[in-house]
């Protein structure tokens, strides 16, 4: 699979202008034959804590995305934001060529330390969607920090993808961690993230697409830029035929341990 990362600067709080980046990604991602084009975390906005800045309905934003997949025969993924109440929701869709919505993820873990989870709601579910007969789960972001959510995702799917707003000042964790998800589940891992400027901080990129066994497959940058790689669906199987280690995890033993008051005898 042909799989494209947006690499995108993020206009802080402009919909109007992020929506135009977003179109132009599109067409340069269509004309380029990619498969799947994935944006990142907030790609509308930024990530913002004014939720009265999510002036589009959820609604408004699935039929516009949905066009722009039929209208380009590109499958798309992207994060955006959504006022539902008093609170909003950090969400990552994807929506097939067809115009198919094939996931709405609601992040699991907000950001706490930006008071992320004062502002959104938490969600509460794993989803995998699948195209071109592989499996594809999406996290966002902070996500990204808690392994327990990738062994689970891991166990059906060839690919898992983070949509982040991941600042330059913790890039050492951004690629250490991706790096390890990738390791540690032995499946390909794309962590796509923002450049520019947002709300004060620096954001670089830095993107990547990791191999099963580690290995960065394209070259790092931090320019806006779509950067475009090939995923071969083999390597998994020979990592996992040369040493799959998902056979020695002890999963009941873990449970057991998670739900004792202490694990210190």
């Amino acid at each position: 699979m042909i799989i494209g990362i947006a690499q995108m600067n993020v206009i802080w709080e402009d919909i109007n202008e992020n929506i135009n980046k977003v179109e132009a990604f599109i067409k340069k991602a269509s004309r380029n034959k990619v498969d799947l084009i994935l944006f990142p975390e907030m790609a509308l906005t930024g990530f913002t804590m004014n939720i009265n800045k999510l002036v589009l309905s959820e609604d408004e934003i699935m039929k516009w995305i949905e066009k722009k997949a039929i209208d380009n025969n590109i499958n798309i993924g992207i994060g955006i934001a959504i006022k539902s109440d008093k609170k909003g929701s950090n969400k990552y869709i994807i929506i097939s060529k067809e115009g198919k919505c094939l996931i709405k993820y609601t992040k699991i873990h907000p950001f706490s330390y930006s008071g992320e989870d004062d502002k959104y709601h938490k969600g509460n579910k794993i989803l995998t969607c699948e195209i071109n007969g592989l499996k594809i789960a999406p996290f966002i972001c902070y996500d990204l920090r808690f392994p327990e959510i990738f062994q689970i995702a891991s166990k059906e799917t060839q690919i898992i993808t983070i949509a982040a707003n991941w600042p330059k000042e913790r890039e050492k964790h951004w690629i250490t961690l991706l790096k390890a998800r990738a390791i540690e589940n032995q499946c390909y891992i794309i962590g796509i993230n923002r450049i520019g400027i947002g709300n004060d901080l620096q954001y670089n990129g830095k993107s990547i697409f990791v191999s099963p066994d580690g290995d960065i497959l394209n070259k790092i940058s931090e320019k806006e830029t779509l950067i475009i790689k090939e995923l071969n669906m083999n390597m998994i199987k020979t990592v996992k035929e040369q040493f799959d280690i998902k056979n020695d995890r002890r999963e009941d033993l873990y449970i057991s341990i998670s739900n004792c008051n202490s694990i210190l005898h």
